[in-house]
């Protein structure tokens, strides 16, 4: 049966509310926001290389302050960050996702991590055309693991 499988796809799916509910309308309640930590070289992940290569593992992101076009599917959510100042589009599968965490109440969900993807499955999201217009309040910071940890 793999009830192991099944309990990790039903708490990524925790995951996801959570995302959906940051992206309606209303956003986030309160101070609540999200560190997400994923593989970088799990099947599905799709983002600049450029960006993608400095993290060949594991990359976790923040959304709080500056995030736009956050967009929570059945499978995978995209968002767009700004990486030194530039606007970047990832593309994240739920199954990437290896660390879920809202700081605000201490919730954290952890996940066994996916296998990496053959490099020839990765793609690199296409640029976004031009910059949010009306941007979210919320921000995005990119830490590395150690960092993570010692919070």
């Amino acid at each position: 049966m793999n009830y192991e499988a099944m309990a990790q796809d039903a708490l990524r799916g925790v995951a996801k509310a959570a995302l959906k509910r940051a992206a309606a309308p209303e956003g986030l309640p309160g101070s609540h926001h999200f560190y997400i930590t994923f593989k970088t070289d799990a099947a599905g992940v799709s983002g600049p290389q450029d960006l993608l290569g400095k993290y060949p593992d594991e990359m976790t992101i923040v959304l709080q302050h500056q995030y736009w076009d956050l967009a929570p599917g059945e499978t995978f959510f995209s968002v767009t960050l700004q990486f030194g100042g530039q606007p970047k589009r990832l593309s994240i599968p739920y199954g990437a996702i290896t660390r879920f965490y809202d700081p605000s109440v201490q919730f954290l969900l952890q996940f066994e991590p996916p296998p990496p993807a053959p490099p020839e499955a990765r793609a690199e999201a296409p640029a976004p055309k031009e910059a949010p217009v009306a941007p979210k309040p919320t921000e995005a910071t990119v830490v590395s693991l150690d960092q993570f940890r010692k919070k």
